[in-house]
């Protein structure tokens, strides 16, 4: 995990301190459950839990992996160091993975929770700002190129939906990735009585995986970052929408500039929308996790461990950069500054050109075919395009056109309203909640 990207709360989740006290926990509720079943005796329950308090020494665990070259084993025998003589009841019928599939689905559980609260203060701040610019009228673009008004406040209601969507994913993919398995060397529960297994769950707070192998069935964990790649698109479209808006031709936003912020170490002028462009980047990096969780589906036969190096690596960086990345997303829209009257200067420059819709409709509607009506409004807009002046003044002196409509039908065409009157019905379907 890269230090600069990553928050302490997520960096606790996946520390080495952290995984161990989830592995502890794990192997201690296995034994509770086993003395209870007669398995092993009550002394060693007792034995085990007298180390829950016991701050495991990464380096002391480290030394004994690089001797054994087992990580799990180098744990257990540190766990012996503490437990004593009793640890020989301890991972009784267990395998390895049954120890490091079990933390793996508690961390990514408790990542998950930690990501819905950055999505609620995203989906908070989208919210917000919708309200403030129901109705700050601005131009909308497709292929980049002027096309009919929108509100600003439907564009933030636009992402708003997204993340709201993206919200429920994540739950159901937290819900889906939070399942437990002790069932042994092959998920046979040939050494461990599936009893076990609903012990450690419960305890863990985890459901019951339906059927492992040696491992639990990896079209979980691909599904899981899937969603975080889902979730990174969606704040990298706002990103993308947010520097579209503050280039220098266009600047109807802005990322909020601190006072002492400089944007270039050779042009002091210079506002550089630093925060976007680097939610942009992260969203590659969240998004690079998605193929190799999808190739980690095929193992051979019950388990190799060709999935297990992707996941040591994806597993901290993808939630820690998507976690970093949520947190940034939501300040910059907290702090968005809106320029309402450059919105306003961008709709006028083109001569109101974008009501051409309405014409060629209003046109259709006065008895001119489709074909013709087209041919009309084209001919004006592009002469305003080329020409500059007012579209509305030409298509007044296009005598093909009054023709067939009046002054006053024409300049109703240019009235801005027009393009609003079911944003409140928009508002009610997205924020119905």
């Amino acid at each position: 995990m890269i230090p600069r990207y990553t928050r302490p709360q997520m960096a606790a989740i996946w520390s080495d301190q952290n995984k161990y006290k989830i592995w502890y926990l794990i192997e201690a509720h296995a034994t509770e459950k086993l003395a209870e079943l007669g398995v092993v005796p009550q002394s060693a329950v007792e034995a085990v839990w007298s180390a829950k308090d016991v701050e495991f020494d990464v380096e002391r665990i480290n030394e004994i992996e690089a001797e054994v070259k087992h990580d799990v084993i180098a744990f257990l025998t540190h766990l012996g160091e503490h437990v004593g003589e009793q640890s020989r009841f301890v991972h009784q019928g267990l395998t390895s993975s049954d120890v490091l599939d079990t933390c793996l689905a508690v961390q990514m559980r408790d990542s998950a929770d930690l990501l819905l609260q950055g999505m609620d203060r995203v989906l908070a701040a989208l919210k917000t700002r919708a309200m403030e610019h129901k109705f700050t009228v601005c131009i909308g673009r497709s292929h980049g190129i002027h096309a009919e008004p929108t509100t600003m406040g439907l564009k933030f209601a636009r992402f708003y939906a997204e993340f709201k969507r993206n919200r429920a994913r994540l739950v159901a993919a937290r819900d889906e990735i939070a399942t437990c398995a002790i069932s042994g060397a092959i998920g046979t529960f040939a050494n461990i009585d599936p009893r076990v297994e609903d012990h450690v769950a419960s305890a863990m707070g985890l459901a019951v995986e339906p059927i492992s192998t040696q491992v639990i069935p990896r079209d979980r964990h691909a599904n899981y970052f899937a969603v975080l790649g889902l979730i990174a698109s969606a704040i990298e479209n706002l990103a993308v929408e947010v520097r579209h808006l503050q280039r220098s031709e266009v600047r109807e936003a802005q990322e909020f500039f601190s006072k002492g912020q400089k944007g270039s170490s050779a042009m002091p002028h210079k506002r550089n929308p630093i925060l976007t462009e680097n939610l942009t980047g992260l969203a590659r990096l969240v998004r690079s996790a998605v193929t190799p969780a999808m190739e980690n589906v095929a193992l051979w036969h019950e388990r190799d461990i060709s999935h297990s190096s992707v996941e040591r690596g994806i597993g901290p960086d993808a939630n820690g950069h998507l976690d970093f990345a949520l947190q940034r997303c939501a300040g910059m829209v907290e702090g968005l500054i809106v320029h309402a009257d450059r919105c306003q200067e961008n709709l006028d420059a083109q001569g109101g050109i974008h009501n051409s819709q309405r014409l060629l409709l209003a046109l259709t509607q006065a008895g001119v075919s489709r074909e013709d009506s087209y041919r009309l409004v084209q001919r004006n807009a592009m002469k305003t395009w080329d020409e500059g002046g007012q579209l509305v003044d030409h298509l007044k002196a296009d005598p093909e056109v009054t023709a067939h409509m009046s002054n006053a039908a024409i300049e109703a065409c240019f009235d801005e309203a027009y393009h609003l009157k079911h944003v409140d019905t928009i508002f009610t379907r997205v924020f119905a909640d």
